[in-house]
């Protein structure tokens, strides 16, 4: 993780909506206590030590709880901005959402609550009204900000027209969650060995 890819990632995201007011995105060094880290204010990140970065206490909070993750973006899109008007949580709609995003866990007023939010491995919830996506790579990040925005979206609008709502089969569930687990657990084994972990494409 380094600076470009920050840069890289960030502009991604930009492209596709998933960048504005409030956003920040930061990335986990691995093999170091420290971060890259920046808002939408800034042109390039900042290379801050996780116990020392006071003025990002989300990301912060995050890499406390959650030793799989190596990405943090805050902000997301406008669908997943007015989430909190239905809830503030979504449930499982699509198995890929399963796959990767998880079961959201509710949604939490400041920092100090995402313990219970993340404690089932969850890599999306609401913190303060915006947008929280996790990934154990930049680029699983990226997709699954793009993820998350895709499901929130169908979802915000079934829940607005007054539409079914209609999940996935349990099973189907039930085999998502155990391979998003185990990726997680092989993301933590690697970054307590101080290497990255290493980008899985498949399902």
């Amino acid at each position: 993780m380094d600076a470009a890819l920050w840069s890289a990632t960030k502009a991604r995201l930009e492209a596709r909506g998933l960048w504005g007011a409030g956003a920040s995105l930061s990335l986990r060094v691995a093999g170091d206590e420290t971060m890259w880290l920046g808002d939408e204010h800034d042109a390039a990140p900042r290379l801050l030590r996780l116990a020392e970065a006071a003025e990002a206490s989300i990301h912060r909070a995050v890499y406390a709880a959650r030793a799989d993750v190596g990405a943090v973006a805050v902000g997301g899109g406008k669908f997943g901005r007015v989430l909190a008007a239905f809830g503030g949580r979504m449930p499982v709609l699509f198995d890929e959402q399963a796959r990767h995003l998880g079961i959201m866990g509710e949604a939490s007023a400041a920092p100090a609550d995402l313990a219970a939010a993340l404690r089932r491995g969850a890599n999306a919830m609401l913190v303060a009204g915006l947008p929280v996506v996790l990934g154990m790579t930049a680029k699983r990040l990226a997709l699954n900000a793009e993820l998350f925005e895709k499901c929130v979206t169908a979802y915000v609008l079934a829940r607005a027209a007054g539409g079914p709502i209609h999940a996935p089969a349990w099973w189907a569930r039930a085999i998502a969650g155990r391979r998003l687990r185990r990726d997680e657990r092989r993301a933590a084994e690697r970054f307590a060995q101080g290497l990255p972990p290493q980008d899985n494409d498949r399902y």
